[in-house]
């Protein structure tokens, strides 16, 4: 609606800048980029969780150069909180794969997908190329497919069915077929 020109956004109040902990210096800047209070709240999210000043700076630069409003505090927040870097989370926000990617990516470094296989898939995506799914991410690192590996799959854009073919073989040569479950049984006394 902003873009739109239905309605002038609110000034920021100068108090809500503040209090979100940022830094007097990356405020003026903030100020420069008309941030507004919807703003300010979701930055407030990104800097609590751990995001530098001048993180943040950069993020609301980013959405005014897609000259979009910044609304992905949440999201910034749980990938932090999962251990993402902040300069992947950057990289992420650059590649404009914050939102809606942001669960899955979320879900990928709790299985133990490292930022940089995480920013390849994310790279693709950006591309409009077709990229691994998470699952097939999974079971990749399951197999013991090392991480530059599997960082090559993904940028040589193999399919899902491409990677289950690898993970067979590997299996097939390790001479079994991956972890099975045998459950735990009674003991005889």
């Amino acid at each position: 609606m902003l873009l739109a020109g239905c309605k002038k956004s609110q000034p920021t109040e100068a108090s809500a800048l503040d209090q979100a902990g940022i830094w007097s210096a990356s405020v003026s800047e903030l100020r420069s980029l008309h941030v507004s209070n919807p703003e300010v709240a979701e930055l407030t999210k990104a800097h609590d969780a751990g995001l530098s000043d001048t993180s943040c700076v950069e993020l609301v630069r980013l959405a005014r150069g897609r000259q979009k409003q910044f609304v992905d505090g949440q999201s910034v927040a749980d990938l932090l909180a999962v251990g993402t870097s902040e300069p992947t989370v950057v990289a992420l926000a650059r590649l404009n794969q914050l939102g809606l990617w942001t669960g899955e990516a979320r879900a990928l470094r709790l299985a133990g997908i490292s930022d940089r296989v995480i920013l390849a898939v994310a790279t693709r995506r950006s591309e409009g190329l077709a990229a691994l799914s998470g699952k097939t991410l999974g079971n990749l690192k399951n197999a013991g497919a090392g991480e530059s590996v599997i960082v090559d799959m993904v940028q040589k854009g193999l399919s899902d069915q491409q990677a289950a073919t690898y993970i067979a073989q590997r299996q097939s040569a390790a001479g079994g077929h991956g972890f099975v479950y045998q459950g735990r049984g009674r003991r005889k006394r």
